[in-house]
C-alpha cells in the first residue's frame, strides 16, 4: 500500500507574534528574528526532503517556504490561511479584556464567531478542504512527501480533528518553524479522513516532548 508523508510546518516569527497580539488574517512578513531563527534551526537541525511544498497564501508563510526549502516547487493554497479573528485582529489580550465579547470568545475556545471574523468550525472546514486537496494532488502527480507551511492554529486545529493519536488542540501546539510529519493512506483517509502523526520538525529539534502511540481501531490490527 502506498504511504505518503505530510509535514506540517508553523511559519517564522512576526512582529506581531512578538508583541503578543492575534494575527491572523494580517499580512505581516517575518520580522529579522524570524528570518534568523529560521536560518539558525537549518544550520543546526534538520528538514525532511520533500517533492513539493504547498503553502498559505499570506507572505510570512511564502518567506517561510522560500527559506526552509528553496529548491522545491511551491504551490499556494488559498484554504491554508490563518484563522480571521475579525475585529480582535492585530490587538493583545491586555487591549481586549474589558470587551466582554472577547471574554465571551475565549470562553468559547474559538467555537464561536469572533466579531465579524471566523468561528473554529470556519476554520476546521477549510483546512478539512486544504487537505482533502492536497492529498488528491499528491496521489494524482505521485508525490510522497510534502510539506505544508501554514500557521499554529490551522495546524492545531487539522491535528486535533484528524490526527491520530487523539489529543486536544493545545498538545499540537507548534513553534515557529516547527511543526509535524504525518503518514498518509488512501485507505485510512477515504475511510475515516484521519491521518498518522508520528514524529516532529526539525529533526533533532528538543522543542517536543510528545507521546505518539495510539491504539489501532481493531479493524486494522
Amino acid at each position: 500500500m502506498r504511504t505518503y508523508r505530510v509535514h506540517f510546518i508553523r511559519h517564522g516569527l512576526t512582529k506581531g507574534n512578538l508583541e503578543g497580539r492575534y494575527i491572523g488574517s494580517t499580512d505581516l512578513p517575518l520580522c529579522q528574528q524570524g528570518v534568523e531563527q529560521l536560518e539558525d534551526l537549518i544550520a543546526l537541525k534538520e528538514y525532511p526532503s520533500v517533492d513539493k511544498v504547498y503553502t498559505s497564501p499570506l507572505v510570512r508563510c511564502r518567506q517561510t517556504a522560500d527559506i526552509l526549502f528553496p529548491d522545491r516547487a511551491v504551490e499556494v493554497v488559498d484554504n491554508l490561511r490563518e484563522y480571521d479573528f475579525g475585529e480582535f485582529e492585530n490587538r493583545t489580550v491586555e487591549e481586549l479584556e474589558k470587551d466582554p465579547r472577547f471574554c465571551q470568545w475565549a470562553a468559547a475556545s474559538m467555537q464561536a464567531s469572533a466579531p465579524g471574523g471566523e468561528s473554529g468550525m470556519d476554520l476546521l472546514k477549510r483546512s478539512v478542504q486544504a487537505m482533502a486537496y492536497i492529498f488528491g494532488q499528491m496521489m494524482e502527480n505521485n508525490i510522497y512527501s510534502a510539506a505544508v507551511v501554514t500557521h499554529g492554529g490551522l495546524i492545531m486545529t487539522l491535528l486535533a480533528n484528524m490526527g491520530l493519536p487523539q489529543r486536544e488542540m493545545i498538545y499540537w501546539n507548534a513553534q515557529p518553524g516547527c511543526g509535524y510529519t504525518a503518514l498518509l493512506t488512501a485507505q485510512m483517509w477515504m475511510r475515516d479522513q484521519k491521518f498518522e502523526v508520528y514524529g516532529t520538525i526539525p529533526v533533532g529539534g528538543d522543542n517536543y516532548d510528545v507521546d505518539f502511540s495510539y491504539e489501532m481501531p481493531q479493524e486494522e490490527q
